[in-house]
């Protein structure tokens, strides 16, 4: 198996530098009790207003058609690898807060919190998620009738991650790639747009 540890620059807790999102995916199910505590990690996340503005749409390969439902919310390139999943979610944001039904800015970014502790607790569970943008929101509405002003907004392939040998050629490039990250010195300012903090302009080790 590749070692796709990311290379920090600074200390980093290991879950974070060991995660990553591959394309390929073990036939190997995964547990309902380890799904079950990878939504309950999602469901402790931050949000403003403690509004939880997200909903997930699970589906194992276990229950085909329900698989099937989900897997077809995907684009096209997505579900090519996407079903060899074990485990698809589908990831929906309320845009209203349900308090006094105005749009809620920070909706999204919640949803990002949630999924983020998601893939958090499961790496720590020896589990790999692949984050999607590359979903069709018209027919997730129609098929699970999501109401307004809600949107499916993103999807989640969840498994066991394949050894890239075993892959298609094209996932197994893919897989087999170094990560690679922007330094600190390119997002993070001070002053001005662009001007890198000096803050993380040295290295403390």
């Amino acid at each position: 198996m590749t070692d796709k540890k990311a290379s920090i620059d600074y200390p980093i807790h290991e879950l974070l530098a060991e995660r990553w999102s591959p394309y390929g995916f073990e036939d190997r199910p995964v547990a309902q009790a380890d799904l079950r505590s990878l939504f309950e990690a999602a469901r402790w996340a931050a949000s403003s207003y403690n509004e939880q503005p997200w909903n997930f749409f699970v589906a194992t390969r276990e229950n085909p058609e329900e698989f099937a439902r989900l897997l077809s919310c995907l684009v096209e390139a997505n579900q090519g690898w996407a079903k060899a999943a074990p485990v698809l979610v589908l990831g929906v944001v309320s845009l209203r807060f349900s308090r006094n039904n105005k749009d809620n800015r920070a909706a999204v970014h919640d949803l990002g919190l949630a999924a983020g502790n998601l893939v958090v607790e499961a790496t720590a569970r020896g589990l790999c998620v692949h984050q999607m943008i590359g979903i069709l929101p018209d027919k997730a509405r129609e098929v699970y009738q999501i109401p307004e002003h809600s949107e499916a907004w993103t999807a989640m392939a969840i498994g066991y991650k394949a050894d890239p040998a075993k892959l298609p050629d094209a996932l197994k490039e893919r897989d087999l790639t170094p990560r690679q990250r922007k330094p600190l010195s390119q997002f993070v300012f001070t002053g001005k747009w662009g001007q890198p903090s000096p803050l993380v302009l040295k290295r403390d080790f």
